[in-house]
């Protein structure tokens, strides 16, 4: 479902119920004459819609975590806020940028339609850039010839499976964050799709080496072992680009989640 398009309908609909009534209508009434329903509701729910339709195509948009591919940094169930204007001001519903304010940078977590069907809204980490080389072989993260170094953490628990993973501390960039690795998990990555510059791409039974093109980004999840991400289904384009995550504030399963990421 396209909520902003919905929204957008919506915000056209009242708003022309709005101006037709106040340049037209209700000139026409008489003054003591009490306001047509449709007239009533429709002028009523404008300024709201307006407002909240600023809002979430310019400042900030909410979102539901709704599963457990970024584990250990954000959990199934967080609502999170993901700021639209960092990367740049888009137009609302076709999501072209017209004010080039920042771009994606290495660690940043980032909302994006999903390539395949851009209905769909995902969250992954950015790990290469356009121009980048990234290879994820036997569970190491290479780019541009340079090991990414990581530190071994307490094992992450899974209340749910009661199971141990083990978590290391990654820096991509100016971001250090947790992931989870499953080291007795296959390397090798399958289930790939014929995606755009796939040619770009050379798997084995190591894992995978990926030229990233111009204007596309390399997303990986933290939980790198159960996470579809650019290593299966490709690059991310610039298009495609919603905003950047940035404050969890809300979990209905755990108060203290608020605040925990940023």
């Amino acid at each position: 479902m396209n909520f902003a398009l919905i929204l957008f309908v919506l915000l056209l609909a009242t708003g022309a119920i709005w101006l037709v009534d106040h340049f037209w209508l209700k000139k026409k009434r008489a003054a003591d004459a009490r306001d047509p329903w449709w007239v009533e509701y429709g002028a009523s729910f404008f300024p709201v819609i307006l407002v909240v339709f600023l809002l979430r195509s310019f400042l900030v948009e909410p979102f539901k975590i709704p599963s457990g591919s970024m584990i250990p940094t954000l959990l199934v169930g967080d609502f999170i806020l993901v700021n639209k204007y960092t990367y740049g001001i888009r137009l609302p519903v076709l999501n072209k940028k017209v004010i080039d304010v920042g771009s994606p940078q290495r660690g940043d977590v980032m909302v994006f339609r999903y390539p395949e069907n851009p209905s769909l809204d995902y969250i992954k980490r950015v790990v290469g850039l356009p121009g980048d080389k990234i290879a994820y072989l036997n569970k190491r993260l290479t780019i541009n010839g340079q090991e990414i170094a990581i530190n071994k953490a307490e094992d992450y628990l899974d209340k749910e499976r009661l199971y141990y993973t083990p978590r290391y501390i990654e820096t991509l960039g100016s971001v250090s964050h947790q992931i989870l690795v499953e080291t007795d998990a296959p390397s090798f990555i399958n289930q790939t799709t014929q995606f755009p510059f796939r040619d770009k791409c050379h798997y084995n039974s190591s894992g995978v080496v990926c030229e990233v093109p111009a204007g596309h980004y390399f997303m990986m999840g933290d939980n790198r072992d159960n996470s579809q991400d650019s290593r299966f289904w490709g690059f991310v384009p610039d298009e495609n680009i919603v905003g950047r995550a940035f404050y969890i504030w809300f979990n209905f399963s755990d108060l203290k989640r608020i605040g925990a990421f940023q």
